[in-house]
């Protein structure tokens, strides 16, 4: 299987998925190879006893670049929208504080103290300059802000979307837009409202904010481009091998079939970074090294279903987060049922909760009855619960979401020249973008535009 223009993209989570697709909209000859069973990597959606569990990210969020994929995919008409006002909380104090979501309830909440709101309030009033080197989450916060702030917001939301540590996680990885205002404007505040160059494409109006999901569930995407692309996705397929041959690639593969070899003119790696530096390891040692040293947190999903009765809660929201002042090991819990249709069965709640990332790896390792015990014991006090679930499913997921620690743009650096000295490879994945779908999506995007111009960037 060798055609001169062959692309073949090895792995098919959500970035290689978007990125397969996007070279065969744009007439590529394609192969896409997967060492999984199916594709998707951690979006997964399945039902159980009348549930509609995810056992990877919960939802999305709405960007341009994933309505189009949607629309395309004739899937537009199944996104459902979560309640646009629905509040997420904290634990402080052992209560569930609903986190504000204007200026005046800022003001009034409990959640934070005055010294803290003083500081957020004249932040666009002081000028100061982002330090170098790197600077973590938590120490920029504790600059900035104050450790008020760090504990019961920026960690736990910092938990809720990377499954990081705020002392490890580099602001201008993470938060990049954080980074540049205050870089170029001396304030976030004044930085954030300030333009950043001349106008351009990039700079068109996003689509409004929402929280999205698919009817059938997040997978609903996945598979949407899996049946798409139809046999040029190949799973159970590893890609053990990766060497140069003539103008382009020789990749060793190993199937249900046997060992085999293919050759092509371009080859996009969309796998974890881990996996990624082993196959580059002879052809780009440098961005090898770069790609070991970057890290994934392991978390574990307890997806729990009740009885309404056996609920104390309103259960009027997304969902909690849990400081890691509090001594919990639950990270947070979102509310399934009361965002999404069809969650749970009638009558019935669905409340998916998460334990371990960086700040506790060695909780995933805990048998899974045990993490069903430990994420109904600690949620019991805070939702009233009653009773013991009638449905538990633990997921475990020792590579869950990249991390972005200190020195991680560096390390993109030195990947993308890397990139240059090999002209036909290219990375894609979690690890260069963000965690979120959209976000993989949109540079996925990217990076097919790159392969159908032949320009590494």
């Amino acid at each position: 299987m060798a055609p001169a223009r062959l692309t073949v993209v090895v792995g098919a989570g959500i970035s290689g998925l978007a990125c397969a697709h996007a070279l065969v909209r744009a007439g590529r000859e394609v192969l896409a190879l997967e060492d999984a069973p199916r594709p998707g990597g951690v979006i997964e959606s399945q039902e159980q006893a009348g549930y509609l569990l995810e056992l990877g990210p919960q939802s999305f969020t709405a960007t341009r670049a994933l309505l189009l994929l949607s629309e395309e995919l004739g899937l537009a008409g199944q996104l459902v929208e979560a309640p646009r006002r629905a509040p997420r909380f904290v634990l402080v104090g052992g209560v569930l504080t609903p986190v504000p979501m204007s200026p005046g309830g800022f003001l009034a909440s409990g959640l934070l103290g005055a010294k803290t709101k003083l500081s957020l309030l004249t932040e666009a009033l002081r000028t100061s300059h982002p330090p170098e080197p790197d600077e973590s989450v938590a120490a920029f916060t504790r600059r900035k802000f104050s450790d008020e702030l760090l504990d019961r917001l920026v960690g736990p939301f910092l938990s809720g979307i990377f499954a990081g540590d705020p002392e490890q996680t580099s602001l201008r990885a993470a938060f990049p837009r954080f980074y540049e205002a205050e870089k170029r404007s001396g304030s976030v505040v004044r930085g954030m409202f300030r333009p950043s160059g001349p106008a351009s494409r990039a700079d068109a109006p996003r689509p409004r904010p929402r929280l999205l999901s698919f009817r059938d569930g997040n997978e609903t995407l996945a598979r949407a481009i899996a049946a798409k692309l139809g046999p040029r996705l190949v799973c159970r397929t590893r890609v053990t091998g990766l060497e140069r041959r003539d103008a382009g690639f020789a990749l060793k593969v190993r199937s249900v079939s046997g060992t085999d070899e293919i050759t092509c003119e371009q080859v996009v790696l969309a796998t974890p970074a881990g996996a990624a530096a082993e196959l580059v390891a002879e052809l780009a040692p440098e961005a090898a090294v770069a790609l070991r040293g970057i890290g994934y947190a392991p978390v574990a999903v307890v997806s729990l279903g009740y009885p309404r009765r056996e609920i104390g809660h309103p259960l009027s929201g997304f969902g909690f987060l849990v400081p890691r002042s509090s001594g919990l090991r639950t990270l947070g819990t979102v509310w399934n049922s009361s965002l999404f249709p069809r969650r749970a069965p009638d009558k019935h709640v669905l409340l998916t909760s998460f334990v371990g990332g960086a700040t506790d790896p060695g909780a995933v390792d805990l048998p899974p009855e045990d993490l069903e015990r430990l994420v109904h014991r600690e949620i019991s006090p805070l939702l009233g619960l009653g009773g013991e679930p009638s449905m538990a499913r633990v997921t475990r997921c020792r590579r869950a979401i990249p991390q972005y620690t200190l020195g991680h743009t560096e390390r993109l650096g030195i990947v993308r020249e890397s990139l240059r000295r090999v002209p036909g490879l290219w990375f894609a994945g979690a690890y260069g973008s963000s965690p979120a779908i959209g976000a993989c999506v949109e540079a996925a995007f990217a990076v097919a535009e790159q392969v159908r111009i032949g320009y590494n960037t």
